[in-house]
This record gives C-alpha cells, sequence and structure tokens, in this order.
C-alpha cells in the first residue's frame, strides 16, 4: 500500500490497484502539488464538508466516476451535483472493493459554504480509518483533542496516523502529541498546517513533542509505503 500526503489535509492511498483520495482541497491550495483536472481517483473520502476539505470533490467525481464516501448529510448534498456517494454515520463501518472505512467522532463544525453566501449544513465531522492489505491508516479529519482517542487507539492497530497541528481551528501541537500517544499509531504525520495564516506551525516541533511515537514531516507528494 502506498500513501502520498500532499498539502493541508489531502492525503492519497493507492492499494490494490485502486486510488483513494482523502479531503482533495487542491484548487485554492498553495501547498498541493496535485491538479484537480489531472488527478485520478476511484474513490474520495470526506472528513466533513467544509470547503477546504470538500474541495475539488464534484469535479473530480464527475470526472472521473469515484465514488464518494461521507458522512450520510453531506452525501444527500452531494448526490443533487450528480456525484455517486455512499452515505455513512459515525461509529459506522464499510467493506468496499477498495478497502474498508469506518468513520469516527471528531469535534469541529461542518457546514458547506456556497458561491451564493449560503452555509449548507453538512452533518457531522468524522475521522476515518480506512483498512486494506492488512494495515490501517487513521486520518483524524479536523478535530480538538479527545479522549475517546484512547479507545480508538486500543481498538485498532493503527499503522500510520495524520493529525492536524495548526491550531486556531483544530488541535495544536501540544494537543496533537497528546493524541498521538492516546492513538499508539506506529507512525504521525502532522496535517492541516501552513495553508494559511492563521494555522502557521513549525512541523518539526511538533515531531520534537512526541513521546514514544515515531514521527515524520513529509512534503507535499512525499509517499511512504507500508
Amino acid at each position: 500500500m502506498k500513501i502520498s500526503y500532499h498539502g493541508h489535509s489531502v492525503v492519497k492511498i493507492e492499494t490494490g490497484g485502486k486510488t483513494i483520495l482523502i479531503d482533495p482541497f487542491l484548487t485554492g491550495n498553495g501547498l498541493t502539488d496535485l491538479k484537480a483536472n489531472e488527478v485520478t481517483a476511484d474513490a474520495i473520502l470526506l472528513t466533513h464538508a467544509h470547503n477546504d476539505h470538500v474541495g475539488d470533490t464534484v469535479e473530480i467525481a464527475k470526472r472521473t466516476g469515484a465514488l464518494v464516501v461521507t458522512n450520510a448529510d453531506l452525501a444527500t448534498y452531494l448526490s443533487w451535483q450528480g456525484v455517486r456517494t455512499h452515505g455513512m454515520n459515525i461509529g459506522g463501518s464499510y467493506e468496499f472493493d477498495f478497502g474498508k472505512v469506518k468513520m469516527t467522532q471528531a469535534f469541529h463544525g461542518s457546514g458547506y459554504v456556497t458561491d451564493g453566501q449560503q452555509i449548507i449544513y453538512g452533518g457531522m465531522p468524522a475521522g476515518i480509518l480506512f483498512s486494506a492489505e492488512g494495515k490501517t491508516i487513521y486520518h483524524a479529519g479536523d478535530t480538538g483533542l479527545f479522549s475517546d482517542m484512547k479507545l480508538i487507539g486500543e481498538r485498532h492497530d493503527i499503522d500510520l496516523a495524520f493529525l492536524p497541528i495548526g491550531d486556531n481551528f483544530t488541535m495544536g501541537p501540544e494537543d496533537a502529541a497528546a493524541a498521538a500517544e492516546f492513538l499508539k499509531a506506529k507512525l504521525v504525520v502532522p496535517i492541516h498546517f501552513n495553508t494559511f495564516p492563521p494555522i502557521k506551525q513549525d512541523p518539526t516541533r511538533f515531531i520534537e513533542m512526541l513521546k514514544g511515537n515515531k514521527g515524520q514531516v513529509f512534503e507535499p507528494g512525499e509517499s511512504i509505503e507500508i
């Protein structure tokens, strides 16, 4: 399984001949190396309904035919845009032909902002546990620290965890380091930082704060095989 990071919260997973994108915010993302009109996908997983996570989902899904997996409310809204969707909710899991997806809680907002200056309710925000080839990846989405991360770590053998460190809208480095300790992931990668001025952070400082966890800062486009 090959996993690559592409700036902000964008993650790409390649497994079993399938390509899965998580939160493909590409247009307007000054840190990404991907282009919305070129990227391929068989599935798109969305953690919540903010523009910097939904991003280019509709364009990519329409062009590639990718299945969009997200919370049931956001899935319904995106289906009205002509996108093929599969709705889920927190605590639920589903086995797809590309892997197993389980949605965990996340403490954040979830509203989709339209060009007409409307905010559309986007369902509950979530984290994502993705499992395939005997490996498990945890993408926390946008969230603050919560104690049930201990339970997630106890119930799931996490090989790779993507945790937001930007502060202001999500956990900052200190809380994210505590989350890493709760989750007991074999490798921790920081996400959701430096894209905008309010979330400016030094990711190497976060890595230095980890206790008993291996951490690595990924540059956009950098990948790892697990």
